[in-house]
This record gives C-alpha cells, sequence and structure tokens, in this order.
C-alpha cells in the first residue's frame, strides 16, 4: 500500500482522485491548526537562543537528517556551539532524554542517535519538542543555537530560521494527504529552500548527495567500496526511499547479489536468522547504528551531502543578525 501511494502521488490519476475529498479535510484540520497558533488560541514556546528548524512538507523522507548534520558541522566551524532536538519518531520511549552515542537506537530514535555518533552534539528527543529544547539549555548553558530535526509543522517550538527540504520529486502532484504528498500546502513561506538540481519546477539552493568512496565498520575501519566490486553483496536498508540507495550502490560498480528493503525506521530483530553470517552486508549509516550491535561487521556507507555556498551565506547572514540581536532571538 505505501509503495502504491507513493507511485500515485507523483502523478494525478485514479488513485490520487479517489483520494481528494480527504485531502480537503486534511488541509482543513491543518489549516485550523496553523491559525490556532497564529491567533494565539494554541501557544509556541520560545528559547532563549535561536531555533533552526530543518524540515519538509513532502511524506516520505527528503533527506532531512544528512543536511542537519551539515549544518551541526558548519556552526561548528564558526565556533558556535549548537545542539540539536528531535521528536525521535518509532523509539518505543516517551520521555524527554538526552541521546548519548551509546544509546540504544530503540530507546532515542535511529535518527537521534546518528546525529549524536556523527556529530559529537548534544542531542536531546522529547514528543514536544520545545521540550527537548528547555532540557538542553538548561543542561548545556553555553549552546548558542538550537538545529530541529524535522518540525516544520510543529507549532509549539518557535523556530527562528526555516529551512525546507526537497529531494527528486519535488512537490509530487502537488496535492494534500492523503491524495497527494503534501503535508501542507507549497508554496508557502519558508527562510531558505533545498533541492536537488532533479526536483521539478523548484526554485531553491541545491543540495548534492552522493554516497562516499568507502563503508565503515563498527570500529571505524574503512573499506573502498572498489574493492568490493566483483564480489556479491547484500545490501539492506530501512529508509524512506531504499532503492535509491541501492541504485548508488550499483553507481559505484557493485554487484548486490540481494537486496532488503524494510520500512523507514524498521528495526532489524532477529536478522541473525534471515542473514548469513558469512555474507558481506551493507547498509546505510541510519541502519547501521540499529545493525551494529547484532552485525558488528555489516559496513555502512556515508552519505556525502555538498550544499552550494550561497545556502551557507545565506544561513549566515540570517543567524548572526539572531545572535547579535540586543533583544534575543525574534520570530523570522
Amino acid at each position: 500500500m505505501a509503495a502504491a501511494l507513493q507511485r500515485a502521488w507523483l502523478r494525478r490519476g485514479a488513485l490520487a482522485i479517489a483520494l481528494l475529498p480527504l485531502s480537503w479535510l486534511f488541509g482543513a484540520i491543518t489549516a485550523l491548526r496553523r491559525l490556532a497558533f497564529r491567533n494565539g488560541w494554541r501557544s509556541s514556546s520560545r528559547v532563549a537562543v535561536p531555533v533552526i528548524v530543518v524540515g519538509n512538507v513532502i511524506a516520505g523522507g527528503s533527506g532531512k537528517t544528512p543536511v542537519v548534520m551539515a549544518i551541526v558541522e558548519h556552526l561548528k566551524a564558526r565556533g558556535i556551539d549548537c545542539g540539536v532536538v528531535s521528536r525521535g519518531y518509532g523509539r518505543r520511549t516517551s520521555d524527554c532524554r538526552q541521546v548519548l552515542p551509546k544509546s540504544n537506537a530503540a530507546d532515542v530514535g535511529d535518527e537521534p542517535l546518528l546525529v549524536a555518533q556523527a556529530c559529537a552534539v548534544p542531542v536531546y528527543v522529547a514528543p514536544r519538542r520545545a521540550d527537548a529544547a528547555h532540557a538542553l539549555l538548561a543542561a548545556y548553558p553555553s549552546t548558542r543555537a538550537i538545529v530541529c530535526d524535522d518540525g516544520l509543522q510543529h507549532y509549539a517550538l518557535a523556530r527562528d530560521i526555516e529551512v525546507c527540504v526537497f529531494d527528486d520529486r519535488g512537490i509530487g502532484n502537488g496535492w494534500l494527504l492523503p491524495a497527494g504528498p503534501l503535508r501542507e500546502s507549497w508554496p508557502r513561506t519558508c527562510d531558505l529552500v533545498l533541492r536537488t538540481s532533479a526536483a521539478p519546477g523548484m526554485d531553491g539552493h541545491i543540495v548534492h548527495r552522493a554516497l562516499a568512496g568507502f563503508a565503515i565498520d563498527s570500529n571505524g575501519v574503512r573499506t573502498p567500496l572498489a574493492q568490493l566490486q566483483g564480489k556479491p553483496v547484500i545490501a539492506v536498508a530501512a529508509i524512506a526511499r531504499p532503492d535509491a540507495f541501492f541504485s548508488m550502490l550499483r553507481q559505484h560498480g557493485l554487484t548486490l547479489a540481494n537486496t532488503i528493503a524494510l520500512p523507514d525506521h524498521a528495526a532489524f530483530d532477529n536478522m541473525h536468522a534471515w542473514l548469513a553470517a558469512d555474507a558481506t552486508l551493507l547498509c546505510t549509516q541510519k541502519d547501521a547504528v540499529k545493525l551494529w550491535p547484532q552485525r558488528p561487521d555489516a559496513l555502512a556507507v556515508p552519505l556525502d551531502v555538498t550544499i552550494d555556498e550561497s545556502f551557507w551565506q545565506s544561513l549566515d547572514r540570517m543567524l548572526d543578525a539572531k545572535l547579535s540581536s540586543a533583544h534575543g532571538p525574534q520570530t523570522a
């Protein structure tokens, strides 16, 4: 069903048209929710430092977390102490907690754990991202900026800069859920837009995504992908678009003896029961945080993200204005 919807969302065919009445209802509900926050009927929580929200308006994942990690590394390079907050989608807990490098992905979410391990900055998760932001600042008062992974539609956390990310699908058929892939109508007001060069009919700064030329195991040992050419490997992915990962591996000249596509954020329980222990196993970095406890020999292939310099110039200009404000961060 999920795959059928993904295909239907790319065009205005029979299935999409049949779902239009539900999308009108969805649009009405989301519009009322935005109006409630805009008119103060529901309150937004503001924290003492600028908040950069990285999200999307299209369902099914668009590469937000790699952009979050790129922004974090950019801020660190500028000497700006920062932290990351997230809901921790798919976790089995429901409290507000810090994500540590040794945390269990099932308790904190796979993407927050990846950020904590890869970026070495404070990461907090909570059902309400505002609670995570307040907890992070209480524990790390030197923090000067917070990056929110997802949450473009989470208005309970006031934001200063909004970054909306699109992949090759653009806005699909342009309709709201469930007739189309949009969580809210587009265009909408947004500070910065990131898109792939292949996104149809989209404006915004370009983000380039490509697999690194190497894979790493749980000990950080690198294996060049070129060494795996001509050898049968198994590729597994529990991400929004697993076929994209498999396609990029093939572009590196790898022979995929088998591909295993699981739902986004899926757990890797009982992997030993259906994967041969001697199989060379490739996965994404996000999947590795769940897979390595069972298969420390699994090789994770990092995703290299390159963003046009114009984006960084615009982001720095907006952020510097917030950081230098005599009155603290203000709504963008």
